[in-house]
């Protein structure tokens, strides 16, 4: 059965989307089957990976949700081999009214992805940058958060709001949710202020940090423009190797190591 983790921050551009697609990407690369859902409306995640939002309107995330199609006929291939993707649409949009009446309505996302969960070792969905019902749907499918956090005073204060969800949704559809970790993303060495919210995150949160930091890095912000992951659009970047390092990480928290004789 695959881990479903999801990738949420409801403050917008800490590298969550970022982090959601090369961490994916990272994952096949190191020869995981993964599953990438782009649940936000901006469907970034979906131009990032070379795909069109707008192509087909009638394979996306939207109408999984809604019921008129089943997530199976929603996967799209990416380049990479391993990796496959639901991907989004500006109608996701409509979804938060159209499921106000629905019954068990946090449990959409969960219920659609029971067909495919055994095909992948790693469902990774990108939540939007906000706390609505879609997110919670994403909360409630998933086993764990990863947090991306930049390294900024102001950036710590909102963290509050998204671990209050996280409780409430532990305490109401899925008392088994982990937080994975909190991942410091945009990190600049050379500023003194990077390093203290650094320095503070681990005094608080302990081993709920990573050990891996993602660095600012030009190549990086520039993958998305050419709908890659920076694993195919500059393997030797340092954004590469911090992602290819996280994927890593993550694999040894979940998947225990075999015992030497």
């Amino acid at each position: 059965m695959g881990k479903v983790i999801a990738i949420a921050n409801q403050k917008g551009g800490v590298g969550k989307t970022t982090t959601a697609i090369n961490l994916a990407a990272s994952l096949a690369v190191l020869e995981k089957k993964v599953l990438i859902i782009d649940a936000d409306p901006q469907a970034n995640t979906t131009s990032g990976l070379n795909f069109s939002p707008g192509s087909d309107q009638k394979r996306t995330l939207y109408e999984v949700m809604i019921g008129r199609i089943g997530i199976e006929d929603a996967l799209v291939q990416t380049e990479l081999a391993g990796l496959h993707m639901v991907p989004s649409h500006i109608n996701l949009v409509g979804v938060e009214i159209e499921m106000l009446e629905a019954d068990e309505r946090e449990s959409i996302l969960k219920k659609a992805l029971q067909p495919v969960r055994g095909n992948y070792d790693y469902i990774i969905i990108d939540c939007s940058p906000s706390l609505g019902l879609i997110t919670v749907n994403a909360l409630t499918a998933a086993d764990s958060v990863i947090i991306p956090v930049q390294p900024e005073f102001f950036a710590l204060e909102g963290l509050g709001k998204l671990l209050q969800t996280i409780r409430i949704v532990q305490n109401g559809v899925n008392r088994d949710l982990a937080v994975e970790g909190f991942v410091v993303t945009m990190f600049d060495g050379r500023t003194r202020v990077h390093t203290q919210v650094v320095n503070q995150l681990r005094e608080h949160f302990q081993d709920m940090v990573f050990n891996t930091i993602i660095q600012r890095n030009i190549r990086l912000s520039e993958a998305p423009s050419h709908g890659k992951p920076i694993v195919l659009y500059d393997i030797m970047s340092n954004g590469s190797s911090n992602y290819l390092k996280l994927a890593r990480e993550v694999m040894e928290r979940n998947e225990p190591q075999a015992q030497t004789v």
